[in-house]
């Protein structure tokens, strides 16, 4: 079945509030749009793109306008994602934290959660490198996201086993419950470690328990333009803790000529010391 076409003035103004509300840049998007949202708006009644935008656009509680960004920025997600990070985490962040750190708290901020699997990979992280000591260790992480639908998942914490596949087996021994039809649940030594948040990246930051030692923001700059970007790292800056690190997807980066941040390695920054 054939995409249904949008028109050009529906075009516009959908990616203009993506990009005024959310700084969400879908200019060059016009196939996926049409590709990702024909069928659903086929099956909720409508006949073509503007009866539905004028759907989404009048509803007041803003709903339908997360559904539609959820739909339009959804990544697929999964444990251990970019495992490179977490090897950086266990050999040279995580070391660094454990000498420096008197007060021994590491905090970290899954600043795009989606539906938890990061968030829950970083605690479990944690957990490894203290072993026996973790109950020494105040760490847990903060878990961030626009969608309360993606995060509603996360606070249920239960997974099907395809999301795992890349877990060491003694992970999922030992931090996940057997659930009915291939799925799993996270202990509650793991989950009591995450608070989730509705958040939207384009906001001042409005969390009072920073600083930060890791912020993970990844995968979702590849949709901001080059300003928003900006304004978002440096904003990452002020809330992260001297010494602390940054994580980004591999497929993005961070302008080191206007931003304070030091490139660490690919997709890894660190605030100066």
């Amino acid at each position: 079945m054939a995409s249904m076409q949008i028109s050009d003035a529906d075009f516009k103004r959908l990616y203009e509030m993506m990009e005024n509300k959310y700084g969400i840049n879908l200019k060059q998007k016009r196939v996926l749009i049409e590709g990702r949202l024909s069928n659903m708006i086929t099956q909720r009644g409508f006949s073509d793109f503007t009866s539905f935008l004028n759907m989404v656009f009048a509803d007041r509680s803003g709903t339908e306008m997360i559904n539609l960004l959820n739909k339009l920025t959804t990544n697929h997600t999964y444990f251990m994602r970019e495992e490179e990070h977490y090897q950086f985490m266990r050999e040279v962040a995580l070391p660094y934290f454990e000498k420096v750190k008197k007060d021994r708290r590491v905090y970290l901020w899954s600043a795009a959660s989606s539906s938890g699997e990061e968030p829950y990979t970083n605690i479990m992280q944690l957990m490894e490198y203290f072993g026996h000591k973790t109950s020494m260790w105040n760490v847990s992480t903060l878990a961030t996201d626009i969608s309360q639908r993606v995060l509603n998942i996360g606070k249920e914490a239960v997974y099907h086993k395809e999301s795992m596949s890349k877990l060491p087996e003694t992970w999922k021994k030992k931090y996940f419950i057997p659930q009915p039809n291939d799925c799993f649940k996270i202990s509650p030594e793991v989950t009591k470690r995450v608070e989730f948040k509705t958040f939207n990246l384009m906001d001042r930051i409005p969390f009072k328990t920073y600083p930060f030692d890791i912020i993970f923001c990844r995968n979702v700059m590849i949709y901001f333009e080059m300003q928003t970007k900006i304004d978002l790292v440096n904003r990452l800056y002020e809330v992260l803790a001297p010494g602390g690190y940054l994580f980004v997807g591999h497929a993005e980066s961070v302008p080191r000529d206007q931003t304070k941040f030091k490139y660490v390695k690919p997709a890894i920054y660190r605030k100066e010391e």
